[in-house]
């Protein structure tokens, strides 16, 4: 499946990210000050997850838009509007 191929390609650069974006903000700790372990720990931690739960968000609602689940669930709330008598 095209679209399922293509997330998966979303999550390795997503992931490959969120691995710089946590090098980078160790790289700034490491540079404007002494750094800890605890710190350390929590930054990678912290900046890593964050980074990759938006960005897997987005890559799935865009997974959810190419596969065609967006299109059933649009079809068929439109069929409930329809069958409706208010």
């Amino acid at each position: 499946m095209k679209a399922e191929a293509e997330f998966w390609r979303m999550v390795r650069w997503i992931a490959g990210i969120a691995v710089l974006m946590a090098a980078g903000a160790i790289a700034y700790l490491a540079a404007t000050g002494e750094l800890y372990i605890h710190l350390v720990i929590a930054t990678i931690l912290g900046v890593f997850f964050s980074v990759l739960l938006g960005c897997g968000l987005f890559a799935l609602s865009f997974f959810s838009d190419k596969s065609g689940h967006d299109q059933s669930v649009r079809d068929a709330t439109s069929q409930q509007g329809e069958n409706r008598t208010d």
